[in-house]
């Protein structure tokens, strides 16, 4: 569907054609279908701990829900998606310094088709293919009275399963704002979830258990329409052999294909990649930069694992020309780079594969914790967020600071921080840092970005209002007004701790800023009050009103920001 215009921005209406699904888009996407399947699984066995009849009841809604055509396409879709791409990935990494946490998702992940192929046979294709009816009642006879074994390995299956499609959502979820709000409660069902589903399972088996000893019952639910003849075991019997060895065979091509790649990557040579303080790493051509720092165990920042999700593993190509003759971003990554406004020779370094020699300069660089800590590159950069970054700066104070005595100029350059920081925190924001005689403000560190937006946009304004009433206070002193720049940009940046290992503070990192600072550089020159993005009034939801293209020093290309007065005012009130 086409996508219109806001009113007063100017842009045509255009048809945009839809973009085909990335590789991880279609990972997550059949993960999300299946950890949805395991949730609801899961939540049938908890209702063993009422009654047996209670899995039954619980078991029936399961088939309505899952058994239909299009939820069986959907289900058997995603199961194949997830199994081919799952065995991809095993293949695509190269384990140079991986985190526990993605070696755990990945071999997890690995072992869910061995530990759960007997199960799915002698439920889901039992029924499809022989039409036999095995409710809890047989299940868990056959797991839990004649193979308590076969039942342990189920159970083990179902916690596997369980276990990487958690580990799936915590690396999609990690990155989104709410998250560590939400995070003791999803941590609270991961756990509750599977441990009320096991003591279902026991409670529901102690209870077939006692039932088995009734000759009756046995005759009933034991017969040859629940668990067929020897002819249909044999046959699923069958069915279970050859799909093990299919995945197993499918396992050993993967490993078979990973040697040959290393081999023909140690063939076809090396490239060094340099960094900044002079090291350099060897690694074999078509590994990618990131994988050089981890093989390095060089510090670098990569939040969402080198998945090519967030931008903290961004580098800039040293040398120009080489920067010319690099790969072309693949989609994943050209998405990424659009988002942030690189500049040319910003590239992701868990995307690029340089085929030469390079040297690269990480921009974000993961901050040195206490010695205890072994992971040099635990996520210490923070998270990539959503802000508005407001930068504040007071005119002539180099004149100012000539013709007065210095503790003059001290003391009207900290009444201008006072008034500009006492207007940032009655809008909502926050004062992150103290530049000499400007300071930097953060907004939407707790709130959403309409919001954030909308607090530093009244923020702009009331800056206006103190430092008037400053100017009035000290016009017979000075003999002359203060005057002030600020300027105001929102986007993703990297909010969090940074510093060395004495000493760290909070702060955000990333094009946001940088474009803040530019901007509030350019009111001195344009004789202007503040100029502020056209993303800020996006986020806000506010018309801007005129705009003007701005070309900024190391960006490709111009922004567009509208420009504030003396008189004007930046939040345009709604109504």
């Amino acid at each position: 569907m086409g996508q219109a215009a806001r009113p007063g921005f100017g842009r045509p209406f255009r048809l945009r054609r839809p973009a085909r699904p990335t590789l991880r888009q279609l990972r997550l996407g059949s993960g999300l279908v299946l950890f949805a399947y395991v949730l609801t699984h899961l939540l049938v066995h908890a209702l063993g701990n009422v009654s047996l009849d209670a899995l039954e009841t619980g078991l029936t809604v399961k088939v309505a829900l899952w058994r239909t055509p299009p939820a069986l396409l959907l289900l058997y879709g995603a199961l194949l998606i997830h199994l081919v791409l799952g065995l991809y990935a095993f293949y695509e990494r190269r384990f140079y310094r991986v985190r526990p946490a993605e070696t755990a998702q990945l071999l997890l992940g690995l072992a869910v088709p061995l530990l759960l192929v007997s199960h799915v046979v002698g439920t889901r294709l039992a029924w499809s293919l022989e039409g036999l009816d095995r409710g809890y009642a047989q299940v868990l006879y056959a797991t839990w009275v004649a193979a308590p074994g076969q039942g342990m390995m189920q159970a083990a299956g179902l916690v596997v399963a369980w276990l990487h499609g958690c580990f799936g959502l915590y690396f999609w979820l990690r990155l989104k704002r709410g998250f560590p709000g939400a995070a003791p409660w999803l941590l609270a069902g991961a756990v509750l979830v599977p441990v009320l589903a096991l003591l279902g399972v026991v409670q529901g088996g102690r209870s077939v258990a006692l039932l088995a000893a009734d000759p009756a019952w046995r005759a009933e639910e034991l017969g040859a329409n629940h668990l067929g003849g020897a002819a249909q075991g044999e046959r699923l019997s069958a069915v279970r052999r050859g799909l093990f060895s299919t995945y197993m065979a499918a396992l050993a091509l993967v490993v078979l294909a990973r040697g040959a790649r290393t081999f023909a990557e140690t063939r076809g040579g090396f490239v060094r990649i340099g960094y900044p303080d002079g090291r350099t790493v060897r690694v074999p051509r078509g590994s990618s930069v990131l994988e050089a720092s981890r093989r390095g165990r060089i510090p670098h920042a990569s939040v969402c694992g080198g998945r090519g999700r967030c931008s903290t593993c961004r580098i800039r190509v040293v040398d120009p020309e080489r920067s010319r003759h690099l790969p072309e971003p693949e989609r994943a990554e050209r998405l990424v780079l659009e988002r942030i406004g690189a500049s040319p020779g910003i590239r992701l370094a868990c995307q690029l594969r340089p085929d030469g020699d390079l040297t690269v300069a990480p921009l974000f660089t993961p901050q040195a914790r206490a010695r205890s800590v072994p992971d040099a590159e635990r996520a210490a950069t923070g998270e990539e967020r959503f802000v508005v970054v407001l930068f504040a700066d007071l005119r002539g104070s180099t004149r100012f600071a000539e013709e007065h005595l210095p503790y003059d100029t001290v003391f009207v350059i900290g009444r201008f921080l006072g008034a500009v920081g006492r207007a940032v925190r009655e809008a909502g924001g926050s004062v992150n840092q103290h530049l000499g005689d400007g300071l930097m403000a953060i907004f939407g560190l707790d709130r959403d970005p309409k919001h954030a937006a909308r607090a530093a946009l009244k923020a702009v304004d009331g800056i206006a209002v103190q430092v008037e009433q400053l100017n009035r206070m000290l016009a017979a002193d000075l003999g002359e007004r203060l005057r002030y720049g600020v300027g105001l940009h929102a986007g993703l940046a990297i909010v969090g701790e940074l510093g060395d290992e004495t000493e760290s503070r909070f702060t955000v990192l990333g094009d946001t800023v940088n474009v803040a600072a530019r901007l509030e550089g350019l009111t001195g020159p344009m004789r202007q009050v503040a100029i502020v993005s056209e993303a800020v009034y996006e986020a806000a939801g506010l018309p801007p009103g005129a705009l003007q293209e701005l070309t900024l020093t190391g960006r490709a290309r111009p922004l567009r920001a509208h420009l504030i007065g003396a008189d004007a005012p930046a939040a345009l009130q709604e109504g």
